[in-house]
């Protein structure tokens, strides 16, 4: 099976917020952003998995700041880390006003969406592994294992006696050995 680099992966999307994607604040409603976020997911994951995937789960979306009308949003997707058929995209959405701001982009949002490569039959395929080089990249694909562990148990689909990492990491939380990281 293939191995590919979180950068082979990796989709810069540009919107302008118009009328029409805000609210009565002129403020991009969330739903609009939620929508470009799925689309640069989707590109991504179907870069690694080279077929139709589709969205199984939306984790840990923050909305940090408003987006107002006018502005400039780049969202950047990259898949972090691949499963037998599903596979983890993070998505960064950065903001900038080009009239006012003088190009100045900010982080206004994040999340990390789950996908699940299909055949044309609509059926879940393998799909190519990750091989994380870079510190940050190492990061992300040591806790997409406990994010994809921690969904599991929490819908039941599994027990914490069944997710090592899971379990060895509460350990270490609980026993103060190490600090709370974001999963």
């Amino acid at each position: 099976m293939e191995v590919k680099r979180p950068s082979d992966t990796l989709v810069i999307m540009n919107e302008m917020v118009l009328p029409n994607d805000t609210n009565t604040l002129h403020n991009l409603m969330g739903g609009r952003l939620l929508h470009w976020m799925d689309i640069a997911a989707a590109i991504s994951a179907q870069k690694l998995a080279h077929a139709a995937c589709v969205t199984a789960a939306v984790n840990n979306v923050s909305f940090n700041q408003p987006i107002k009308l006018g502005e400039v949003v780049t969202l950047q997707a990259k898949c972090v880390r691949s499963f037998n058929t599903s596979i983890e995209v993070y998505i960064e959405v950065w903001t900038q006003n080009l009239i006012k701001g003088k190009g100045e982009k900010v982080k206004c949002n994040e999340a990390y969406y789950t996908f699940v490569a299909l055949s044309n039959e609509g059926k879940p395929i393998p799909v190519a592994g990750i091989e994380p080089l870079s510190d940050d990249e190492i990061h992300q694909y040591k806790t997409a294992l406990l994010r994809r562990q921690l969904k599991l148990v929490a819908a039941g689909k599994t027990s914490i006696h069944d997710t090592p990492e899971l379990k060895a990491q509460f350990e270490k939380w609980i026993s103060g050995e190490d600090k709370l990281m974001e999963i």
